[in-house]
């Protein structure tokens, strides 16, 4: 019986040969690519990061701030680097404090609150939805610029083809099936730029949420002096019950 052969060849196709074999634009294009997962892991990284501390001072609010004698003594129990809800308490307070001088005069008291604490609000959604645009370009335009370096790939190999003068499917399977996977990374780097960019705004709106329903009972405390539950208002029955006679 004929032993059965085992040797193993070498794909000569790959990226190393993609790499070595390439011109400056196949390897700018690859570049490129690599930059652009390497920063979209990044961002998602630490978004995540960011999103789990935000949740975590959400938490510290609920069970510290409301508890406090006043709301500068609340302030004063969320502790932490960048807490976003003191920073949101602490405008509402200079806001009401300082309510004064001739322009300000002309605005009532809790207009002057309301706008203070809605670019409290906007500075915070600034701030958790940054580097989000980057990932939704990346998911974008990624799959295209890997598609760029595989046209332009398949261009240089049917080039050499055509000046060596074979076409046997040894020499055009090589270049172009080499020149394809520009497309197979650019799909790579793009398919969890996608996802992140989705699952990230997703985690978002939950703490916008939190953050808009901690504003609105802020504003309510320094205008009236008594805290309003936005997330639970009461809605009071539309008909009035029968009297008894």
């Amino acid at each position: 019986m004929a032993p059965e052969n085992t040797t193993t060849v070498e794909n000569p196709y790959g990226l190393e040969a993609l790499w070595s074999q390439g011109d400056f634009v196949a390897k700018g294009t690859l570049i490129i690519l690599v930059i652009m997962s390497l920063v979209s892991w990044y961002i998602i990284f630490t978004k995540l990061w960011d999103q789990r501390r935000l949740a975590k001072q959400y938490e510290q609010t609920k069970k510290n701030f409301w508890n406090a004698g006043s709301l500068k003594d609340g302030a004063s129990k969320l502790t932490g680097k960048g807490h976003i809800f003191r920073g949101i308490a602490e405008d509402g307070l200079k806001a009401a404090e300082h309510h004064e001088g001739r322009l300000t005069d002309q605005i009532p008291l809790h207009e002057w609150i309301t706008v203070s604490l809605s670019r409290s609000v906007d500075q915070v959604n600034s701030y958790i939805k940054s580097g989000l645009p980057f990932l939704a370009s990346v998911g974008s335009t990624s799959p295209f610029v890997g598609l760029f370096g595989t046209v332009w790939g398949i261009y240089n190999a049917l080039i050499a083809i055509g000046l060596a003068g074979q076409a046997s499917i040894d020499k055009v399977a090589g270049p172009v099936g080499e020149a394809l996977i520009m497309t197979a990374i650019g799909l790579f780097v793009a398919v969890p730029a996608v996802l992140g960019y989705n699952w990230l705004l997703s985690r978002n709106k939950t703490i916008l949420e939190n953050v808009n329903y901690f504003a609105s009972d802020v504003h309510s405390y320094l205008v009236s002096g008594a805290r309003m539950e936005a997330a639970a208002n009461k809605v009071a029955p539309a008909v009035a019950p029968a009297a008894k006679k």
